[in-house]
This record gives structure tokens, sequence and C-alpha cells, in this order.
């Protein structure tokens, strides 16, 4: 059989297994796989450099579906590659699958990063390219290219319109990330039908003022010309690469094709069976796969296999001629960190005053000398938030010969580990979970606390894909003062909370801001967000008050006025804390056994066990007053109906910080009169 007509056939395949899913599930997006399954095979048979027999091949091509909806034009690939069997094709978008309805990091062999809400995808893919480049960069020596791969995406229209891929493709346009190719799914079609008026914009001048090369494929159908744009855009080392593929969406389907019905919705039987008479394709068996496409596949499984036993071969050279460096790069690429890099951290004098931003920026060039993947930035907001690794240059493409130095020390090159991401914080955090996903490094990022808004998708998304990065927002409630409601958080605290599987910590003073960027970093399953503060607040002296090691508890006691059962328990986060412990002493000045109890962290408190709990938090113990700057709710699992919640249930108002938080209602005073109201009505026990 001619090259041609196999590949063809083969492409066929692609697409009915698809449909087959699709319509087995009664669920699912025909619309994609039709059309862009030609690309797809291109890109997988001739470019895409993997290995099936071992899905983490750590040098191999990343390959991102931007547009998860075409989640089973993925699944097909996967199967015929070797990757899935044919009965998680047919479990498709059921229960307890591998074969979800949009594609999950860690749970499907072959899948890179949890993608479907549109944009995050292409964003993951800048930051895998950006881990690549800095690898490379740290790793490589003449005649031993160990890190030398590509990044591909197959991205949508609808993926193009969002804000996050024109954050992204700016950043990766200035930074010359060359080995970024996205093949573009341009169909012309959207939901609400209005084809001319949603896609006006001149899609190729936007990305060439991004700084990047954009190619045109005139038919999605004509395999050679995909082939030579794939061939044109890795050549090109300096600039990504958007190559604009045409395509009729639902191709072959006799009345669907090129309509936004073919996009959401299984085809139904009729048009089905119409569409696989139309390509030339048996209406029976469902999922079924041609002899020749079988054996078809087995042989490019076995070239694509072959990439990764020369690598082998090339990293067992590396090995014998840089031992310590092959050490270093196995490590990285395994997650685990060095030998002893928690031990003799930075501690902070008891009574000096600190803010936990800036003892962070202490701890985290402590860690950066001892963990060199840890990478990362902030959103133009370094001096803000400490969020820089001093004296270790800034990533950056090499605009001159020779090193130049970085804004904070150091080279000017991809082997810089601080990141500028510009004001793009939708961006950062999905490209830091891209940087992770590709592995080798450790992201961080920085910003303002109310600015978490508008990097909620990638932080749900890392927490979805159990992903370290280290989220660290710093300006954590009111007492930013005056730059006034827009800039002071209120309800993102809880609504950080609110999200399964990340791990959110504020810490009560610089010495517990140390135990929790240890705790983030110990973290190897979900991201962390460090809730850190602005002002200045005092170092507690623990020598008659638990220590800040009892961090990774979650919640403790803290301080107790006299032993036996609490009358009141007092709980805090953060700079709230300080304020909890001067209303207990303030209580037990007038005989009241008060408790306090630091809570810098719920999701670790509620990880602990039951008989821990209770002894923290006593259920006979009804009168308890929670204090937080910030949204009350959430706290009534751990006040219970008869407790207070002394919190912010409205926006903040532009003042100096200490005026806004009394004025708020966060003070001492406060807490006392709450406890002293309590105890006079708490039931007893």
């Amino acid at each position: 059989m001619k090259n041609t007509e196999i590949e063809k056939l083969c492409i066929n395949t692609l697409r009915f297994l698809a449909v087959d899913m699709i319509e087995q599930a009664k669920s699912g997006h025909p619309g994609l796989p039709l059309g862009a399954a030609p690309m797809a095979y291109i890109l997988w048979s001739r470019h895409l450099r993997h290995s099936p027999k071992n899905p983490d091949w750590p040098n191999r091509d990343r390959f991102v579906l931007s547009a998860g909806h075409g989640s089973a034009l993925l699944y097909a690939l996967l199967h015929l590659f070797g990757y899935l069997p044919l009965q998680e094709l047919q479990n498709f978008r059921q229960w307890g699958s591998k074969t979800p309805g949009h594609p999950e990091a860690g749970l499907t062999p072959g899948v890179e990063v949890t993608t479907g809400p549109l944009g995050q995808g292409f964003a993951n893919a800048v930051g895998m390219a950006i881990a690549e480049a800095h690898l490379a960069a740290l790793f490589n020596r003449p005649s031993f290219p160990i890190v030398d791969h590509y990044t591909f995406v197959l991205a949508s229209d609808g993926d193009l319109m969002e804000g996050v891929v024109a954050e992204a493709a700016s950043l990766a346009g200035h930074l010359k990330l060359g080995k970024l190719i996205v093949l573009y799914d341009r169909n012309f079609v959207s939901l609400a039908g209005a084809t001319a008026l949603t896609f006006t914009e001149d899609v190729r001048t936007r990305f060439e003022a991004y700084g990047w090369q954009v190619l045109e494929v005139p038919d999605g159908n004509d395999l050679e010309a995909i082939d030579i744009a794939l061939q044109e855009a890795k050549a090109e080392r300096e600039k990504p690469s958007l190559i604009c593929v045409h395509t009729v969406i639902g191709y072959g389907a006799p009345t669907k094709a090129g309509t936004f019905h073919v996009h959401g919705a299984p085809l139904g039987p009729e048009e089905a069976r119409a569409t696989k008479r139309n390509l030339g394709w048996p209406e029976e068996p469902l999922f079924y796969v041609p002899e020749e496409v079988r054996a078809h596949f087995a042989k490019l499984r076995a070239q694509a296999e072959s990439h990764e036993t020369a690598w082998q071969r090339l990293f067992s050279q590396y090995e014998k001629t840089y031992p310590e460096l092959a050490r270093e790069f196995r490590r990285r690429m395994s997650g685990e960190l060095p030998p002893a890099w928690d031990k003799d951290l930075p501690s902070f004098a008891p009574g000096t005053k600190v803010s936990t931003r800036k003892a962070s920026e202490t701890v985290l060039q402590a860690l950066g000398e001892r963990i060199p993947e840890l990478v990362g930035g902030s959103a133009d907001l370094n001096p803000s938030c400490f969020t820089w690794l001093k004296g270790k240059g800034d990533f950056q493409a090499p605009a001159v010969p020779g090193p130049v130095q970085g804004a904070v020390g150091g080279s000017w090159d991809y082997s810089g580990r601080n990141i500028h991401f510009g004001v793009r914080e939708h961006a950062m955090g999905a490209i830091a979970l891209g940087m992770a996903r590709h592995g080798g490094v450790i992201p961080f990022c920085g910003t303002f606390l109310v600015f978490s808004d508008y990097m909620r998708p990638p932080i749900r998304l890392a927490a979805m894909s159990h992903t370290r990065v280290v989220f660290v927002f710093t300006h954590d409630s009111v007492a930013v003062g005056e730059d006034g409601p827009t800039h002071q958080p209120v309800e993102q605290l809880m609504n950080l909370r609110c999200v399964p599987n990340l791990t959110v910590i504020r810490p009560t003073d610089a010495n517990e801001v140390q135990e929790a960027w240890v705790a983030a970093l110990r973290r190897k399953d979900g991201p962390t967000a460090l809730i850190l503060t602005r002002q200045d607040i005092p170092v507690l002296e623990r020598t008659s008050l638990a220590g800040p090691e009892n961090l990774h508890r979650g919640g403790y006691v803290l301080w107790q006025a006299r032993e036996g059962k609490p009358e009141v328990i007092i709980m805090a986060t953060g700079s709230e804390v300080h304020l909890a412990l001067e209303a207990g002493k303030k209580l037990a000045q007038e005989g009241v056994n008060a408790r306090v109890v630091a809570m810098p962290s719920f999701e670790l408190f509620l990880a602990q066990s039951a008989e821990y709990r209770e002894e923290v938090l006593p259920k006979e113990v009804r009168a308890r007053v929670a204090v937080e700057a910030g949204c009350p709710l959430g706290w009534e699992r751990f006040v219970g109906l008869d407790g207070v919640v002394i919190g912010i249930s409205r926006f903040g108002a532009s003042a100096p910080g200490p005026i806004a938080l009394e004025k708020l209602g966060i003070s001492v005073s406060a807490i006392v009169q709450a406890a002293k109201d309590l105890l006079r009505i708490a039931p007893k026990a």
C-alpha cells in the first residue's frame, strides 16, 4: 500500500475511533477530531519524539492538546501508539476510566497537562518551553544535547480568543522560545455561530507583533503541506511558530460539517453512519481498526521508541564524561530534593518586627542556594513581593554574545533563574504550572493576594493535576492600607481554601514563614499558596509559646493562661494571631483561662488525626472566637454554632492599615468583648 493511502487510512481510523467513542458515550466533541485528525497524525507520525514504553522519558517532545474538548482524538492516538488499551476508548467519559471528557495529567499515560479551560494548555506549553530552554542551558555540553526537545500544541479558535493566550504568547515571543510550535486548528466556527463577526481579527499580524513566526496551511487535509510547515517551524530557532491550519470542523459529516452543531454533541446515529459512508468507512463494527493500520502504527511505535534508545546511549556516555551533571539531572527529573536542603534555614530574632513577605525573601535566598531547581518570579512585583533569587541571573533570550548582568545579579540568558513575567498574572500561573509539569524545575510565582483572582484557573488546574507549584501571595489583608478596597483582599483567602488539593498557609510570624516554605517544598502532590503580610509584625518570643515547627500540623495551641480545660478558645491566622494572643492575655488578667490557637493552615490541620484535632479544639469547649481580617465564611466548622467569627464582610477602605483594621472591627478589644459575651451566654458542657 502506498504511503499516502495508508496514511489516509490511519487518519480515518483516528476520526472514527473518536466518533465511535463519542457516540457510545452519547457525549463529547466530534468536530475537532474529524477536522484536525490529519495534522495530528502528521505531527505524531513524522515529527513527535516520544516513547510509548516510557511515557516519562525526560527528552520526549511535549504535546499539549490545548483544545482539550478534542480529547477523543488524543485518546485514539494514544491507543494506536500503545499507551491505552481499546477498552479505555470504549469506556470514554465513564466513571473510573482513563479517558475522561477532557485530558487529565497523572491519570492518562501520554497526557502532559490537564486541559479543557481554553487557553490554559497554550500557556502551560510556554512554561514547558521555558523549562526546556533552562535545563538545556544548564546541562547540555558540546556533543551532548541531552535536553533537546520541542513543545507542540494543538490549539483551537477558542484558545486564541482567551486573554491568557495573549499574555503567554507575548512573553514567549519576547523570550524567543523557538522550540515552541503551535498547530492552530483554524475552522472559523464558534458556538455563537456569528463567524463573520467573531473572526475578523488578523491573527497573523497579532502573532507576528508578538515576535512569532506565522505559517499557513490553506488545506487541513494536505498532508505534505502540514509536514513542510512543521519542518519550517522546527528550523526556526529564535521565534516560536504558529501554524494556521485551515480546517473544516466536523469534516465529512454530510449535514453538520462546518457548523457549530458538530462541536459539542455527538453526531447522532444517522449522521455518524452517513459520515462513515461519506468517507468510505465501514459502518460496522464500532471501534474498527484495519490490520494494515495496526501494522503501520506498530512500525511507528518502534520508530518512536528508537529515539529514546538513542538518547539513552547518549546519556550513558554523558554520564561517564560528566558524572556530577548526570547525577544532578537524574535527581532533578525524579523530583527529589537535595540532601539536607531544609537544615539550618534562617531564623528570626524574637522581639524584632518584620513583614512575612520580607521574611519569605530571606528564606527564599537560602533555599535558592540549596535547591538549584527553584525558578520563578513575579508579575512585575519583585520590589513588593520579594519573589526573586538574588545573584541567580535572569531567564532571558541571550541578546548579545557573552553574559549580560541581570536585574538581580548574575547572567542574562536561559540559565537564569529569575523569570520576568511582566504584568501577566494569569499567564504567570499557567506558565508556572507548565514548568512544573515539564519536570526538572520547581516553580514559584508571586503577586498580591487580591490579584490571585486573575490566577484562579491555573491554581485550580495545578491542584487538579497534583502538581507542585508555590504561589506566593503578599499584601494579605486590609492592612495594605491606603491603596484601598481595590487592593485589599477580603474574599480571596477563603476562595483559595475552597480549592480541593490546594494547601493554603498563612504564617503567624517570620519563623513560621520558614516552616511554611519547608511545608510547600516537601509537598509533591499539589500546589501551596503562601499568604504573607505587607506590614511588619513582631517575631514571637516562643519561650512560653509553642514553637513555629507546629505549623506543619496546621493548627496548634500557641498559648494557654493556665493548665486544665480552657474556658474560651481564640483562634486566628497570620497577623491576627498577635491580636488573639494579646486578647487572651487580657482575659487571663481577669481570671479567664483562655487558650489561643494559631491556625496557619486549615488543610494541614484537617489532615491531622481526629485525636489531635480534639486535643487542640476539645468539643466540650463551646465558647470559641475566630478572628481573621477577611471573609468569615468557613470558620463555622471550627467555632461551631455557639461561637463567634470576627471577620470582614464588606470591602475595605482607603486609610492607613492600622486604622482600616480598627474601623473594620479587627482589634484586641473586639476579641475580648466577643469572648466575654460568649462566656456569659455559653451553655454549660
